[in-house]
């Protein structure tokens, strides 16, 4: 299979298509598969240098998911007064733990948007999320980048060795973004002091 059949981007655009893929895959919730490839794809090949498809990539992605943390933030005001005081417990927990929780999200594969979408409605400091979700993504764009450019094209196998067909991908993706757009709208309608009277009390004292 032709793995740059699945790309939005052509290789050959080279860095210019690697920083659109970055920033505009990372934008969109919970879909980072699309610059993923691209960025595989490109350190498999050697005449793109790996440390500026890393650095650049992480920093433009670090970038995209600041938006969604700010948009998550301004969303607050929006937000009934209910619904503020239920996770008011959540709030205190990931202002202690926010940062760790960011540069995790940032430097693991995992849906990180379910972490940093509650930073934001939690109103966690800006520029420590920035430095947390900025580390992590260098770390996790290099370790792709030193993979992809030591093994090759055979990482992208390994990962799409039995997709013949994009769209039943695209239709995966767009099926999952839905169920983690239901899982932070559905976080919102939990009352987090239930939750974390048992797991975290600390978080129901009023302290601030």
């Amino acid at each position: 299979m032709d793995y740059t059949s699945l790309l939005p981007f052509s290789p050959e655009i080279g860095y210019l298509g690697l920083g659109l893929a970055s920033f505009f895959g990372s934008l969109i919730p919970f879909v980072p598969i699309p610059s993923f490839l691209l960025l595989v794809t490109m350190a498999a090949d050697p005449r793109f240098d790996i440390h500026i498809m890393a650095i650049m990539s992480a920093l433009l992605a670090a970038g995209a998911k600041q938006i969604i943390f700010y948009a998550s933030y301004g969303s607050r005001r929006i937000m009934r007064k209910e619904t503020k005081e239920r996770m008011l417990p959540l709030q205190r927990l990931v202002k202690r733990y926010g940062g760790m929780a960011a540069f995790v999200a940032a430097a693991t594969p995992i849906p990180d948007d379910l972490i940093y979408v509650p930073l934001g409605l939690a109103k966690y400091n800006p520029l420590r999320f920035f430095l947390a979700t900025l580390s992590g993504k260098l770390i996790l764009h290099y370790v792709i980048v030193l993979l992809s450019h030591y093994l090759g094209i055979s990482l992208i196998e390994s990962y799409l060795g039995g997709v013949d067909d994009p769209t039943y991908l695209y239709v995966g993706m767009i099926l999952f973004m839905a169920a983690m757009t239901i899982v932070i709208v559905f976080s919102l309608r939990l009352d987090w002091t239930k939750i974390l009277r048992r797991l975290a009390p600390w978080t129901l004292e009023d302290d601030e």
